[in-house]
């Protein structure tokens, strides 16, 4: 991924000394142009083509603003409410993610989920041990985590 991305740099580059035009549309139009030739070039590439990496990571954060902005008004909600009616509680979730990168993004991206909090992480990291603010509803969390976050990290992190 960081060869293709660095030949359609280069190709921008080039594109943008022979037409003359330095400037931020000439550097689009020169990655327009590259993007279209490696296109026409992919079958020659051993990997992936990189534009799927780089969406994979556009859509990742995403999601990562959208679960932000749910958790903060879920907290607002939480704090105007005269009574507080919701009922704590931790499970464990066992999680198909392999690296210690993967891991760790997935707890990022759970702390920021509304009413969750990582508490802990087994030594064979494989199974998350997550604080819940309405346990009833701790299944349809693990749902959400495996069908949202953990799809998506999976799409960023392999091929």
């Amino acid at each position: 991924m960081a060869f293709q991305l660095l030949l359609n740099l280069v190709i921008a580059f080039v594109w943008m000394l022979l037409m003359r035009d330095l400037t931020v549309s000439g550097s689009l139009v020169g990655l327009l142009i590259g993007l279209l030739l490696m296109t026409l070039m992919r079958r020659f590439f051993p990997k992936p083509f990189y534009p799927r990496k780089v969406w994979a990571c556009v859509k990742l954060f995403a999601l990562l603003l959208k679960e932000l902005v749910v958790s903060s008004f879920s907290v607002i909600g939480q704090i105007i409410k005269p009574k507080l009616t919701f009922t704590p509680g931790i499970f464990a979730y066992e999680t198909e993610l392999n690296s210690g990168w993967e891991v760790t993004l997935l707890c990022g991206l759970l702390n920021l989920t509304p009413g969750t909090l990582l508490l802990e992480v087994s030594p064979d990291e494989k199974t998350l041990y997550i604080h819940a603010m309405h346990i009833q509803e701790a299944h349809g969390v693990e749902k959400h985590i495996r069908e949202t976050f953990e799809k998506a990290i999976m799409e960023v992190t392999r091929s």
